[in-house]
């Protein structure tokens, strides 16, 4: 048999196990054992080396934890963020799980300069508030966030009102800045050496990068946010609506 062959025959091997445990996954609970590496080569008839390649699969995102000495475990629960499509292509984003709090890291002003002020449609010398915080789940860091806002928005705001609860909501009640549209991507990256310690995660873990330019009901962009999230613990669904011409 070729090269090609027996590695083709080996990737589906390691296939059919990573089935297998994730089905074992979805059966269990964070924190709950999994069966040992020799059990699992026996009922599934494979060798050590197959078990391990899908196992350090499931570990690398997150499913799994290894313990040295203890065993591997259930992960913990993944965040989720629900998107819903509308009829008008866009998303409706209900709030994500979970209890958050926030941590707020800086927190200044400084004149936008010309690629902020390009972006926010300030001028260059008008000031632009500054906030990065350290968005925290069940008691667990989650993301990074690094927010620019028109200072002349939100005249008074401090470090204490970006701890807890929707900002958003916050900007419609105490700012009148009536929070209605974004543009935001979402890629992967991974973390390097300060986000790492601040989310609690090796440096180079994956993660999710997202950037966000929001708009009021008026169509003025009122926050610009560039964040990080933890690629093992959070994860995003979308609700998807067909026509006749989707692909």
């Amino acid at each position: 048999m070729s090269t090609s062959a027996l590695n083709a025959r080996a990737g589906l091997k390691r296939d059919r196990v990573r089935d297998f445990l994730l089905d074992l996954i979805g059966d269990k609970r964070p924190g709950d054992a999994i069966p040992s590496e020799r059990d699992l080569c026996r009922e599934l008839g494979v060798s050590r080396p197959t078990l391990r390649a899908a196992i350090d699969d499931l570990v690398r995102q997150g499913l799994l934890v290894r313990e040295h000495g203890r065993g591997t475990f259930i992960g913990p629960h993944k965040v989720t963020q629900q998107l819903a499509a509308t009829a008008g292509s866009s998303f409706y984003v209900p709030p994500a799980e979970g209890h958050w709090l926030s941590r707020v890291l800086e927190f200044d002003s400084a004149p936008a300069g010309a690629r902020l002020a390009h972006r926010l449609q300030v001028s260059p010398a008008d000031p632009v508030l500054r906030a990065v915080r350290l968005r925290i789940v069940d008691d667990e860091p989650m993301a990074i966030e690094r927010i620019h806002l028109p200072h002349a928005l939100v005249r008074g705001l401090a470090p204490e009102d970006m701890e807890s609860g929707s900002f958003y909501q916050l900007l419609r009640a105490r700012f009148g800045v009536d929070v209605r549209s974004a543009v935001q991507t979402i890629e992967p990256t991974v973390t390097d050496e300060t986000e790492a310690e601040l989310l609690g995660v090796p440096q180079y873990a994956p993660a999710l990068l997202f950037e966000r330019t929001t708009r009021d009901a008026g169509g003025r962009i009122v926050e610009l946010t560039r964040s990080i999230y933890r690629g093992d613990r959070y994860r995003i669904t979308s609700e998807l609506y067909f026509d006749a011409d989707s692909g």
